[in-house]
């Protein structure tokens, strides 16, 4: 019994929490929408800045209430500011719980990125938008425009891709080219180098293409060595010619002083005759 009374107790309670947790709800929304309606009150006024007050009271009052995302998402979009505006109408098209909600929410999801050209990005929305009311024409006239955008887009996408790889291909064959100047200019300069090599080599070098100075000074060794050659060469215990030649000449200047002696010896001893003309 006492078990029995226990689940009881338990099963009011939850169904008390729950009927409590309802009316909290219920509040919120009532409340949520008491804020959407004044702001629409207030944006119809052209009172904008008062009427996103007002909604995004509604959204601070119940996080999912879908009219004061939508209407705070149409009013961003209105004044310009596409990327608040895109961030609520995203919200709101998550939030909604019906078809209708849903539709112009990604419709006008559409819009906004048709205005950022996010043309691709665009198709899907409106597509998003179809699958929930397929009868929309204006929906499916501004799909067939994003179609034709993001086609476009693509189009000059790879358009901008085959420039930048024939730009890129360019820039490689001049990088080459550069490369192959320079190594040109290298072997220039190698082969100038070798033709002033081959130039001082030819200076030191005669007709035969052997050094000169190697050549000369061989010869002089050469001739040298034939004039040594050439030279009497003196046996030992010979006189050289030289000496020979000193010796004759010391003769024919002794033999002469000689000769000198006996011609005064004779011209002493001979009497003189003297004639006299009477």
């Amino acid at each position: 019994m006492k078990y029995l009374f226990t689940i009881i107790l338990t099963f009011v309670t939850i169904v008390s929490f729950s009927q409590e947790k309802e009316e909290q709800e219920l509040l919120a929304m009532q409340k949520a929408n008491d804020y959407v309606y004044q702001g629409n009150e207030k944006a119809n006024s052209e009172d904008y800045i008062a009427a996103e007050m007002d909604y995004r009271k509604a959204i601070s009052s119940q996080e999912t209430n879908v009219a004061g995302a939508y209407n705070l998402g149409t009013s961003y979009y209105k004044k310009g500011n596409l990327d608040e505006a895109l961030y609520r109408l995203t919200q709101a098209a998550k939030n909604a719980t019906n078809k209708e909600n849903k539709h112009k929410a990604y419709h006008n999801i559409g819009n906004i990125l048709m205005q950022n050209k996010k043309c691709k990005e665009a198709v899907e929305a409106y597509k998003n938008a179809l699958r929930n009311n397929p009868s929309d024409e204006e929906t499916r006239y501004n799909l067939g425009l994003a179609k034709e955008c993001a086609e476009q887009q693509e189009d000059q996408q790879n358009q901008n891709q085959d420039q930048n790889e024939d730009q890129e291909n360019k820039d490689e064959n001049k990088d080459q080219e550069d490369q192959k100047d320079k190594e040109g200019d290298n072997k220039e300069d190698n082969k100038d180098e070798g033709d002033q090599d081959k130039k001082d080599g030819e200076d030191q070098e005669d007709d035969k293409g052997e050094p000169k100075d190697d050549k000369q000074d061989q010869g002089k060794e050469g001739d040298n060595e034939k004039k040594e050659q050439q030279k009497p060469q003196q046996q030992p215990g010979q006189l050289s010619p030289q000496q020979i030649k000193n010796l004759l000449e010391a003769m024919n200047n002794q033999e002469e002083k000689v000769q000198e002696k006996i011609n005064a010896e004779k011209q002493k001893g001979v009497k003189v005759q003297t004639d006299k003309d009477w």
